[in-house]
């Protein structure tokens, strides 16, 4: 391995560490009651997840009879940094690791203890004394690019987690690869990274349904939050807020064959065309007129509202670093010493963000 690729590696471990975001139970459970028929008889793999702490898990685990699972998978990568502090799943003496070592479930049978027809937390603190039910430290790291974790990828159907933000564009890279169906949480602004913006406009992906507000993330107690607007400390516990995160999945979804109610009328007044590409600015979904045929541009939030049924997604309007089949390159136009390589959206002389190019179809 060479020295450049060894530093490369090592920063991108660092990144993954620094991501490490833990995502709270209702966040998961307000996504994921709109795609139950979807996962009956499936197997499900949560990576990225350290099994005693991730509430993806516990939310597998106590659905797992009402989903219909065939199987439960998820897998850590190496220590949780927030160790005891997030889910009280494990707390039998004896049973959770008190190592390094990353570990793997895998659960194929939820027994209804009570006979209550619920799974409750008793029933889930019995799943790894079940026979048909294990739990085994993994040779690697459990880094989703390790052999190991490559093995159970296969063995699975659908993948829900939430991924390290900085490996975003690799991970989702590797979901394709494997033809796998997945459920994902990511930062709005992956959608001007060519190699999603390529899925999105091909169609082999798209978002999900409870995109809106702001979802708060448990982070380890000595990471550092610089905005205070962003930080929040409830009963001991570290959260963070990132902005706008989204989820994202190749699931189908009744949202996104749902049409947009366009009401507004076309004036070249209110709708200029750019400097440097012909079609019209669009500031605001919402704002789409209803009467104009040729090429819109709009902001990448319109993904949340897209039907391809309604629209076809032409390109991407940005940055001529961005080099991709998806994205279009603009004619350069020179503003000023920092924008001098610009060839996004440019209106009245003034660049715009990244605009997403569509059309109506016919």
């Amino acid at each position: 391995m060479s020295k450049k690729t060894l530093n490369r590696n090592l920063h991108k471990a660092k990144d993954a560490k620094n991501d490490e975001f833990y995502t709270q139970l209702p966040d998961i459970e307000n996504e994921l009651k709109h795609y139950k028929g979807q996962f009956r008889g499936k197997v499900v793999y949560c990576n990225c997840d350290d099994p005693f702490e991730s509430n993806f898990f516990k939310y597998f685990a106590a659905n797992f009879n009402a989903l219909g699972l065939k199987k439960l998978i998820t897998a850590s990568y190496v220590k949780s940094p927030i160790v005891g502090g997030q889910l009280p799943l494990f707390e039998m003496e004896g049973l959770k690791p008190s190592g390094k070592e990353p570990f793997r479930i895998e659960i194929k049978e939820v027994t209804d203890i009570n006979n209550d027809g619920a799974i409750n937390l008793k029933d889930v603190e019995y799943l790894l004394k079940h026979d048909k039910n294990t739990a085994t430290t993994l040779r690697d790291n459990g880094d989703f690019h390790s052999d190991e974790c490559v093995k159970l990828l296969k063995k699975a159907d659908i993948v829900v987690t939430n991924p390290p933000f900085s490996l975003f564009r690799e991970y989702v890279e590797q979901l394709i690869k494997f033809d796998k169906k997945f459920l994902i949480l990511g930062d709005l602004n992956a959608i001007t990274y060519k190699e999603i913006f390529k899925l999105i406009k091909e169609n082999k992906l798209w978002l999900g349904y409870d995109n809106g507000g702001t979802k708060w993330f448990q982070v380890p107690d000595d990471y550092d939050i610089k905005t205070e607007s962003r930080k929040k400390i409830v009963n001991g516990v570290k959260y963070f807020s990132m902005g706008r995160i989204l989820w994202f999945t190749n699931l189908d979804t009744t949202k996104r064959h749902g049409k947009l109610n366009l009401y507004k009328k076309y004036t070249s007044k209110e709708y200029p065309k750019y400097d440097n590409y012909n079609a019209i600015e669009v500031s605001k979904t919402a704002d789409i007129p209803m009467n104009y045929n040729g090429k819109i541009g709009v902001p990448i939030t319109f993904i949340d509202k897209y039907s391809p049924e309604q629209f076809e997604i032409i390109g991407l309007l940005a940055d001529k670093r961005e080099k991709s089949e998806a994205l279009i390159q603009g004619t350069p136009t020179y503003l000023d010493e920092q924008h001098k390589k610009y060839v996004g959206a440019i209106v009245n002389g003034k660049a715009t963000y990244a605009r997403i190019i569509i059309k109506k179809c016919k």
